[in-house]
């Protein structure tokens, strides 16, 4: 441990040969702060002592219950000096933006004129300090979209951070003759290409059952849709090329997934790009996709065999029993701890191979990338 402190905090060293008392100095955006640390006889955290200098302590002031409960947790002082270096650069941040000097009149009337030449009713929010700006558009299809804008102190000499909900980067192109104008330029831009993007997605959105996401946002380029009774394909759509064939995986009980998986690879020639995506997985997996109010609920909110809930960390059970007669449900991660605990359970590789916890029938878990 005296290793890793040293390497952490060089300042800080131990006063006595029990290694209970510390005193020194942690550092911090090239400034230094003094401190000592007063451990108990154990070297337990939890019963810490913190003594800060009053410079330290003016500048943690309001991080107090923070720091308590990360000395609660830390399970050495190493750890520790860590969580609080991360917590002390954090305070001098945020420090530094609220006395930071404000801009010069020329910077507040130079935004005015741009905000006057871009159109006023593009922007929907502004803060009291001119800095972050919610700017919107519309694309060809007209769903509204924002952008949101956070200039910094040398705008415009350097480009303001652009935030926006995209499935690919938005890279802009500025140069310090550059004004907001052309970043919502550049924007408008960005829709026109993602149109199609936007319109395959919705048109799935619209005319099929989505499992997941509940509520997609327009970066997410996924989609889990319900195919019958516990079975549903997951797609990964190309924002770039939304029309090409998907990635695709199915879900649900082997009998009933393999089949589809053997219509995908027979019918892959009959995808033609000029049609919709959704007609193409209609066509290709020779099915209809039921809409919600076709399916009733309960076919899609069973709840996981194991936990007995429906959404684990965001995800609905994946995984489906074989046997046609149970066709119970489980999380991925529900499943795999409860096949590692049974003694008759094997594993090879990333399968898994067990019993069903319903009806004991054989029952094989294959994981996938985000193992439990």
């Amino acid at each position: 441990m005296e290793t890793s402190l040293l390497r952490q905090c060089p300042l800080l060293l131990p006063q006595n040969r029990e290694k209970t008392v510390y005193e020194g100095f942690i550092s911090a955006q090239g400034r230094d702060f003094h401190l000592k640390i007063l451990l108990p006889e154990d070297l337990q955290m939890k019963n810490t002592r913190l003594l800060c200098s009053w410079q330290l302590r003016t500048i943690l002031n309001g991080y107090h219950q923070i720091i308590q409960q990360r000395m609660q947790h830390c399970p050495d002082l190493v750890s520790f000096m860590m969580e609080l270096k991360m917590i002390l650069e954090v305070a001098l941040k945020n420090k530094h933006e609220l006395h930071a000097p404000p801009p010069p009149p020329q910077f507040y009337s130079r935004l005015i004129h741009e905000l006057g030449a871009l159109g006023w009713d593009k922007v929907v929010y502004m803060d009291t300090g001119f800095s972050t700006f919610k700017l919107k558009a519309q694309d060809a299809s007209g769903r509204e979209h924002l952008i949101t804008l956070k200039l910094k102190a040398k705008y415009p000499a350097e480009s303001p951070d652009c935030v926006v909900d995209f499935p690919v980067p938005f890279p802009i192109s500025w140069t310090p003759q550059s004004s907001l104008k052309s970043i919502h330029s550049q924007f408008l831009a960005a829709l026109d290409s993602l149109k199609a993007f936007w319109d395959v997605m919705d048109e799935i959105d619209e005319k099929t059952w989505v499992l997941e996401p509940e509520k997609p946002t327009r970066s997410a380029t996924a989609r889990r849709i319900a195919l019958g009774t516990n079975t549903s394909i997951n797609i990964e759509v190309d924002p770039r090329h939304p029309t090409m064939l998907p990635e695709c995986c199915f879900l649900g009980a082997d009998h009933v997934v393999k089949p589809l998986g053997i219509k995908l690879s027979k019918n892959i020639h009959l995808w033609d790009p000029e049609n919709t995506l959704l007609q193409n997985l209609k066509d290709v997996l020779e099915t209809d996709f039921p809409a919600r109010a076709v399916l009733d609920k309960p076919d899609f909110t069973m709840d996981c065999g194991i936990c007995y809930a429906y959404q684990l960390d965001g995800v609905i059970p994946d995984q489906v029993c074989d046997n046609p007669q149970c066709g119970q449900p489980f999380h991925q991660t529900c499943l795999y701890e409860w096949l590692r605990g049974l003694l008759t359970s094997r594993q090879s590789f990333n399968i898994i191979f067990g019993e069903c916890p319903y009806c004991s029938k054989p029952m094989t878990l294959k994981m996938s990338g985000r193992k439990p």
